[in-house]
């Protein structure tokens, strides 16, 4: 059996791993990664009966299903904005090289916004300079490559509340 203390520290720390997780979301990071972390810590711990196999198996497939939604669907929004397949694959090389731009410059914020950004540019560029659009509908194309990608992200923070869901219902 495992103390009272000890118990309320497990359970403050794994609180603080989860909200540090939904944040990390927000920004296109690693945070049902982290969330899935601190579910299979706590179920691995001796004296803690909580969750069990099925659960985080569950939530090992919700962190993959995020992070597939966060990438394709930049990818997606250029598409639907009017942009060829090829920005479509620029959307998302650009938010690759974005967020890694980004990031230094603008910690953890600079992520979210050099992966918008990235993605704006990279299938504005690719529908303007390699389709020969105009300036405006390749802009258009880039709006819709950004409004996907905000969408991945809410689509993956989405993933990470049913993956506490999921944790909630197994207690």
């Amino acid at each position: 059996m495992v103390s009272t203390a000890i118990a309320v520290l497990v359970w403050v720390l794994f609180g603080v791993i989860v909200l540090c997780g939904l944040a990390l979301d927000l920004v296109g990071l690693f945070g049902n990664w982290l969330i899935l972390g601190a579910v299979a810590g706590v179920w691995l711990l001796p004296g803690f009966d909580h969750f069990g196999l099925w659960p985080v198996l569950i939530m090992l497939g919700l962190a993959v299903v995020g992070e597939v939604l966060e990438t394709l669907l930049a990818g997606y929004g250029a598409h639907k904005f009017g942009g060829s397949k090829g920005a479509s694959v620029a959307a998302l090389v650009g938010c690759i090289a974005g967020a890694i731009f980004g990031t230094p410059l603008f910690p953890v914020i600079g992520t979210l916004i050099g992966a918008c950004a990235g993605a704006f540019i990279a299938a504005a560029l690719w529908e303007y300079i390699r389709m020969e659009k105009q300036a405006g509908a390749a802009a258009w194309t880039g709006l819709g490559a950004t409004l996907g990608k905000v969408g991945g992200l809410v689509a993956k923070l989405m993933c990470g509340l049913v993956m506490l869901l999921v944790a909630a219902l197994t207690l």
